[in-house]
């Protein structure tokens, strides 16, 4: 990859500012926890996985700024800084799996010195941002399979280095068939209101040399039933156990049009994704966010002011919708409750 999404450098976390992509490739520097909290707040870092890594990261940093007489006070700081985290994006499961991780390293370390809990804390984050990259680079060999030569594949959103440490669930797997030899073209939906797919999506796919096309989100079903899309690949922010997959908005309406014209859809994302608590999609909550990304685009207005606004961040895609979930320990089909506990049980984090 020629950018990279987030690391820990010198004590500190460096982010690629997503906001200001593809206009300009800019890196900033967090220090504390506070900062990466509203890093993840304000988009300059997003994609579950990538929100994972972030919080993971954020945790480390608030360890570090800590001070404390006792252990009891250590820890209660800590919690501090983890509800704080926790309370930046409200979907992407990846964030609270981020952060119970680092609490059970930190419990598994309480009797040690603050220093010590400190460096364990530092270096599970880093190992988190380590082992991103293995699963991704896993879910992409995976998926590749899945994609037959001479392809063309609709993707919504960002679900790829970006959204990651670095390599991608989504695109991922694009990436996979591309580096295997296959010659496939990819469609990128827009993706409104944050255009990650015009941003993002299209910035990463030229510069990997993939052949690309960028579409409005409008435009979907027209190029679905003129058979110029052979298959939709798709990232996710929580999978519940029965399959049921959210994502970023209008990825239901993807799914619908791609059953409807009989086009394989497939969800690509880590095991980390999965919240086999839930039963089903109507359980997992749904961040709304502010009006004036839907009124505004890069503060200029294309909305009369004072009309009322909805802007739910996700919607839910129906696991009937879904042909397969790819994740790093295989492809799961048809039954997901069964299938998803399996790959779950696979993983060693």
């Amino acid at each position: 990859m020629s950018f990279r999404t987030i690391e820990w450098l010198d004590d500190a976390v460096v982010m690629i500012d997503q906001t200001r992509l593809p206009g300009e490739e800019v890196y900033n520097t967090y220090t504390d926890f506070q900062s990466v909290a509203e890093a993840i707040k304000g988009m300059i870092i997003r994609g579950a996985p990538a929100i994972g890594v972030a919080a993971a990261m954020g945790v480390a940093l608030g360890a570090r700024a800590i001070i404390a007489d006792t252990h009891e006070s250590f820890f209660r700081q800590l919690d501090n800084v983890c509800d704080v985290l926790g309370r930046t994006r409200p979907t992407a499961v990846n964030l609270f799996w981020g952060l119970e991780r680092m609490k059970r390293v930190a419990e598994a370390n309480r009797s040690k010195s603050f220093d010590k809990i400190r460096e364990a804390l530092k270096k599970e984050a880093i190992l988190i941002e380590q082992e991103d990259l293995t699963i991704c680079r896993n879910i992409g060999k995976w998926g590749a399979t899945l994609i037959p030569e001479g392809a063309t594949v609709l993707t919504h959103c960002n679900a790829g280095g970006l959204a990651t440490a670095g390599y991608g669930t989504a695109l991922g797997v694009i990436r996979a068939a591309h580096e295997a030899g296959k010659k496939i073209n990819v469609f990128a939906d827009e993706t409104r209101p944050w255009l990650q797919g015009a941003r993002l999506t299209a910035w990463e796919l030229m510069k990997e040399g993939i052949a690309a096309t960028l579409i409005s989100d409008n435009m979907a079903g027209f190029f679905m039933s003129r058979g110029e899309i052979t298959c939709c690949v798709v990232g996710a922010d929580r999978i519940a156990a029965n399959g049921d997959t959210a994502n970023k908005i209008g990825t239901y309406s993807v799914a619908v049009l791609a059953k409807e014209n009989n086009i394989p859809f497939y969800v690509a994302a880590p095991v980390s994704t999965l919240d086999l608590s839930l039963s089903d999609g109507s359980k997992i909550p749904i961040e709304e966010r502010p009006a004036s990304e839907v009124t505004h685009i890069r503060g200029v207005a294309i909305a009369p002011e004072g009309i009322r606004v909805r802007n739910p961040a996700f919607d839910v895609t129906p696991a009937r919708y879904i042909t397969a979930i790819i994740t790093e320990n295989g492809i799961v089909t048809g039954d997901y409750r069964s299938g998803l506990r399996k790959v779950a049980s696979f993983s060693c984090t």
